[in-house]
């Protein structure tokens, strides 16, 4: 797999023995995608054997210590080899101004380029391969989710076809899978889509956490392959939830029925449920949208090429996990 979400904090407000607080991590194609760092981030990479070394981009929701607390630590670790490629780190304006003063006054040795981008709503990283887009959220401070979607990929080629249009295997096989022509020996022009299946959807993932219940996320996130989605409270509590401008379980599950997503995963409880009785609050959540499971620390997602369905590792122990198949959450 080259699409894999790790999450590495799952608690909200305060960390529990458990539960570390909330931090997430994609790893696609080798380069690795830090979302939020809370205290326990760095223990959670180690026991996953993480390389961390790899990180080059770092994406903050907001400036609450739940959810930034582990990050001088990081920043610390980094410097520990020698590295050469710069660190991005994306977040809301405050976010800079904690990281200087924390190099400051901790007397940080930084031996790399730290690039710190504020972020506004809308997009925020576009290249060939995918983009990222901040989503404007409804929490005490300013706060934004993130969606990451990869582009279009190629569909499948088939050799034979190719062969049969008088094509011969080498070099013209590869122009025709980048979606260029070539002349066959006859001199007749092949295209590309002569020989080439249908274009696959690229693989997506949102990350919404720290807000109230908004309908418009539903449109941002839609479709998505994983909604890691915020399930702060049970369901009954929504004036508390509004009041302290977080979600229930039932709230977060309306947006990923809404948005048509595979699979919801909740993360960022409230300390105040224990392991048994977060299972309560994942039923009430199923009641609306049956494609939901609770997440815990150190459980990867593994989002395949094509539709085959996700695959979810969940931990036995520090450093030994079992793979599970989750087939119902097939496209």
């Amino acid at each position: 797999m080259d699409f894999e979400i790790f999450v590495l904090g799952t608690s909200g407000m305060m960390p529990l023995p458990n539960r570390f607080l909330t931090s997430s991590m994609i790893r696609r194609k080798g380069e690795l995608f830090l979302f939020d760092c809370g205290e326990g981030t760095q223990v959670s990479l180690k026991m996953l054997n993480l390389k961390w070394k790899k990180i080059n981009k770092i994406f903050i929701s907001h400036m609450h210590a739940d959810h930034v607390t582990g990050l001088p630590g990081i920043l610390m670790l980094s410097s520990q080899v020698d590295r050469e490629e710069p660190l991005y780190i994306y977040g809301p304006k405050k976010l800079k101004e904690y990281i200087e003063s924390s190099r400051k006054i901790l007397d940080m040795y930084i031996n790399y380029e730290i690039i710190f981008v504020e972020v506004k709503e809308g997009l925020i990283i576009d290249n060939d391969e995918y983009f990222i887009e901040a989503i404007k959220l409804n929490h005490t401070k300013p706060c934004f989710g993130y969606v990451m979607r990869e582009k279009d990929r190629p569909g499948e080629f088939f050799p034979q076809k190719a062969i049969e249009y008088k094509i011969k295997a080498g070099p013209d096989f590869g122009r025709l899978q980048r979606g260029e022509s070539v002349v066959n020996s006859d001199g007749i022009e092949i295209t590309s889509d002569m020989v080439m299946g249908e274009n696959r959807n690229g693989r997506s993932f949102a990350y919404i956490t720290d807000t109230m219940y908004l309908k418009s996320i539903a449109n941002k996130v839609n479709k998505v392959d994983l909604l890691l989605c915020e399930g702060m409270f049970e369901a009954g509590m929504e004036e508390t939830a509004k009041e302290k401008k977080h979600m229930c379980v039932n709230q977060a599950a309306q947006i990923a029925k809404d948005a048509d997503v595979k699979l919801l995963a909740l993360m960022h409880y409230s300390p105040r449920y224990n392991d048994f009785e977060l299972k309560a609050l994942k039923y009430q959540a199923k009641n609306i949208f049956e494609k939901t499971i609770l997440t815990k620390d150190r459980m990867i997602f593994s989002i395949p090429n094509d539709d085959a369905p996700i695959q979810i590792t969940k931990e036995k122990n520090n450093y030994n996990s079992n793979t599970i198949r989750i087939e119902m959450i097939n496209n």
